[in-house]
């Protein structure tokens, strides 16, 4: 092995802060170790992090969404009032909360992405007639329909055979048909 990058500096292969199979030899930094750290990366942990502007996913809800992003409800969109009894809303809607509390610290085009990458997405799906609150309307909410589920069988999820690289899974299959 080569004591040189690519670019003729000197690496000491010898010293753990380089990979060995790195041509840059750029140092790994190791959060156990404080020395190790650049003093930017110091700096930055130092520092507490940003609070949420919303600390729940109900006060961003009725604070910011249902406010910020209104439709005219029935037909293309659906909206129950009992949202939180709808958990694909939940997940949905939480997984926007996280995204916007996020991306609003990005500055320029942090919000912008927000949209593109994440409501315009999750926004005619969440609301859209075949979403999670298709059966509701706005003043009244029904319980989605469970889908019926039956137990997996015994040794569904078998293990690969080494002998013939084939899964008993398939052999299961092959077998039940």
């Amino acid at each position: 092995m080569s004591n040189a990058t690519r670019d003729g500096q000197p690496c000491d292969t010898q010293n753990p802060a380089f990979t060995d199979n790195d041509t840059h030899a750029k140092p790994i930094v190791r959060a156990d170790d404080p020395d190790a750290r650049p003093a930017e990366v110091t700096e930055k942990q130092n520092e507490p992090l940003p609070k949420p502007r919303y600390p729940t996913v109900e006060a961003w809800v009725t604070e910011h969404f249902v406010p910020m992003y209104r439709r005219t409800l029935g037909g293309e969109y659906r909206w129950c009032a009992q949202w939180w009894l709808h958990a694909e809303a939940i997940s949905r809607l939480a997984a926007l909360w996280y995204a916007w509390e996020a991306m609003r610290l990005q500055g320029a085009t942090g919000i912008g992405l927000w949209y593109r990458d994440h409501l315009d997405h999750q926004l005619p799906v969440l609301l859209g007639a075949r979403g999670p609150f298709y059966q509701c309307t706005e003043h009244q909410h029904l319980e989605p329909h469970q889908a019926i589920l039956q137990p997996v069988p015994p040794g569904w999820w078998g293990s690969e055979s080494p002998a013939d690289g084939t899964s008993e899974v398939a052999s299961d299959r092959e077998a039940s048909r």
